[in-house]
């Protein structure tokens, strides 16, 4: 329990600041969840992708 309103005030002001906290770090995530979504993102795993099953692709006719 409180002993005062002091005391009442600071928890008041210690949960706000832990929202504004949270609230920023979720817009941190939403702006990563976009770049990740991205197409220029979506396109660079393909390539990756493509270049990894290539090569695995290539050693296996070169060692047939």
């Amino acid at each position: 329990m409180y002993r005062n309103f002091e005391e009442v005030e600071y928890d008041l002001k210690k949960l706000d600041l832990e929202r504004k906290i949270a609230l920023e770090e979720l817009k941190g995530l939403k702006e990563d969840v976009r770049e990740d979504l991205s197409p220029i993102s979506w396109v660079s795993t393909i390539l990756s992708a493509v270049k990894k099953y290539g090569i695995l692709y290539l050693i296996r006719k070169i060692l047939r």
